[in-house]
């Protein structure tokens, strides 16, 4: 999953001003930015994004500049075998491809932008083709075309306004997921407690099942309340949620196992849920679980990519 976000927010921004587009169409060895990653530039010379980490953002930025100034789209490549690599080149290793556009319709056309925004508030991915010999983007795709899939963004939806939950919000924000705590108990759910934080007061079903949890969403129940970490649970593995999973010992995540099962749900449906949740890296203290979450939450996104 590539993280255009900001780069779409802010080529919508600036619509009506000359831009271009550096997208990565294709990579090599220890490439240090994704296929699918953008790189917008205004005519200024403003940018957003970045396309290898900062390693030939300068070369690239010279050329949009000369898209920008009438060049037509083109693919630069960058690697070590590069005789000048420490200066124009990725010195880590790999190589890559990068296609520079322009913000029009003879490359990526402005409205585009506004479709990527309007599916992902949907809840919905939405999937443009290149045609790399034309250097034009478009929703049809042709033989050969380089696919590129923006996903909606991803959130956090934390069950229990405990203080992991303190810290499992922070580390999400930091990664790029968008947390959301939600907790029926008022004294428990406070802006004191998670600034900056969206707080969700309804009972966890509820919250959870309207926010139509797809594969970009996590849940994680952390209340040790099976009043309200099972009604959750229930919510999320109904819907196609992308990472499930639960706070407790081996010894309570059976006794759920068994009550979920108890309401209908397969064995299938059941290991779905990572519990207990995140990975076994011997945390202890609230911080050190919080990160151990977030990196089994990481896991579970990335082994459905």
């Amino acid at each position: 999953m590539n993280d255009n976000g900001a780069v779409i927010e802010k080529a919508i921004q600036w619509r009506g001003a000359p831009m271009a587009l550096a997208t990565v169409v294709s990579t090599w060895g220890s490439a240090p930015r994704p296929r699918g990653s953008h790189m917008i530039v205004h005519q200024d010379g403003r940018f957003e994004g970045s396309i290898s980490g900062g390693c030939v953002e300068t070369d690239v930025l010279q050329r949009a500049a000369e898209v920008i100034a009438g060049r037509p789209s083109h693919v630069e490549t960058y690697g070590v075998a590069d005789g000048d690599a420490w200066q124009v080149g990725l010195p880590c290793g790999g190589e890559i491809a990068v296609m520079v556009q322009p913000v029009s319709e003879a490359g990526f056309p402005p409205a585009l932008f506004e479709r990527i925004a309007q599916e992902s508030a949907r809840g919905r991915a939405l999937t443009l083709a290149t045609d790399l010999g034309t250097g034009v983007t478009r929703e049809s795709a042709g033989e050969g075309d380089f696919l590129n899939r923006y996903d909606p963004p991803r959130r956090l939806l934390i069950v229990g306004a405990v203080q992991i939950a303190q810290s499992l919000a922070p580390l999400a924000q930091a990664i790029g997921v968008t947390p959301v705590v939600i907790d029926p108990r008022g004294r428990f759910l406070t802006e004191e407690r998670f600034p900056g934080v969206e707080l969700d007061d309804r009972w966890p079903d509820e919250a959870v099942a309207a926010r139509h949890p797809g594969e970009p969403t996590a849940v994680v129940t952390l209340s040790h309340d099976i009043k309200i970490d099972d009604p959750a649970l229930m919510a999320a593995l109904r819907a196609p949620t992308g990472y499930i999973a639960a706070l407790g010992s081996r010894r309570s995540h059976a006794a759920r196992l068994e009550r979920l099962a108890a309401q209908g749900f397969s064995a299938h449906d059941l290991a779905r849920i990572d519990g207990p949740a995140g990975l076994d890296i011997g945390a202890t203290g609230a911080a050190e679980i919080a990160l151990s979450i977030t990196a089994g939450m990481v896991a579970g996104f990335n082994a459905r990519r």
